[in-house]
């Protein structure tokens, strides 16, 4: 059978829909959050598909929430001012200037087009940050190194999450919209911090008690250090990763989150490769697995 949806027969067009019935039903009413980054991102096709399959799952009683990323352009940003970014065990050093950028390329431009995607492709969907009501509160992070943990690194106005106040995420949702949340959130003083986006998404999923955590990434999943797809993961092999480094870098924040989600009565968390198209859709209405599971136990 072809790739290519309109090359395909009523028959078998009938026969895909008749498929995802079962899940469709299973899921109806039920919260999705959706953390969106890497190639999903920067790829237009990529972009369009991703927007139709999140008003999709909309128009058959699904919730989607976003949490978008936008490390590549931020990147950029910081380039036309001569910035380099960087890195401290997966996390964004984030001085003042830096802030700026990351405001004004997360809430401004990468949220913007998330939003007029969703929209353009018959979905109503309205951009948050974590200042909308009262949404994310947060405090600066203590990150302390993962071999001496008597050493605590300063990475500027990177947040640690205080609360989450889903009212103002669960209002749009009964009202038909998409919440797009950009993963920035607010301190006592009303200082801005940068934050992680897997780890966003991870609590917002808690908070909302969704049915799953879809995680959109640059890979088919974890991979083993063989470069084998790892199915799935529980924290006893997690453990195993993180100590011979297979799992490193930004992946840590990523996989972090997703246990912390699992742990905490999300019922199903899946990293899956964003560089597919509509893999979100194959994720949740059918019955191929796709990526890498996260189990609690």
């Amino acid at each position: 059978m072809s790739n290519d949806p309109s090359s395909l027969g009523p028959r078998d067009k009938a026969g895909i829909l008749a498929q995802a019935l079962p899940y469709i039903r299973r899921f109806h009413g039920k919260t999705m959050v959706i953390k969106y980054g890497g190639n999903a991102m920067t790829d237009p096709a990529l972009q369009k598909a991703f927007a139709e399959d999140v008003v999709l799952l909309k128009l058959v009683g699904i919730n989607p929430v976003v949490v978008h990323g936008g490390g590549p352009q931020i990147e950029t940003a910081l380039g036309r001012l001569g910035k380099k970014g960087e890195f401290i065990q997966g996390m964004r050093v984030t001085d003042a200037e830096t802030m700026e950028v990351v405001e004004w390329v997360l809430a401004g431009e990468v949220q913007q087009d998330i939003v007029g995607l969703i929209n353009q492709a018959g979905g109503k969907a309205v951009g948050l940050t974590g200042r909308d009501g009262g949404l994310i509160r947060a405090r600066k992070l203590r990150l302390l190194d993962q071999k001496d943990p008597s050493v605590e690194h300063d990475v500027g106005q990177v947040g640690d999450i205080d609360q989450i106040d889903p009212a103002v995420v669960k209002a749009l949702q009964d009202d038909q919209f998409i919440p797009v949340v950009s993963p920035i959130g607010f301190g006592e003083h009303n200082e801005s911090y940068n934050i992680n986006a897997d780890v966003v998404a991870a609590k917002l999923a808690t908070v909302l008690q969704a049915e799953k955590l879809l995680m959109l990434t640059n890979i088919p999943g974890v991979l083993d250090q063989a470069g084998q797809l790892l199915p799935e993961l529980t924290p006893r092999r997690i453990d195993e990763l993180v100590a011979d480094g297979t799992i490193s870098g930004g992946m840590l924040p990523k996989i972090s989150g997703a246990l912390d989600a699992a742990k905490s009565g999300v019922n199903a968390v899946h990293i899956i490769d964003g560089r597919v198209p509509h893999a979100m859709l194959l994720e949740v209405l059918t019955d191929q697995a796709f990526g890498t599971m996260i189990r609690s136990h």
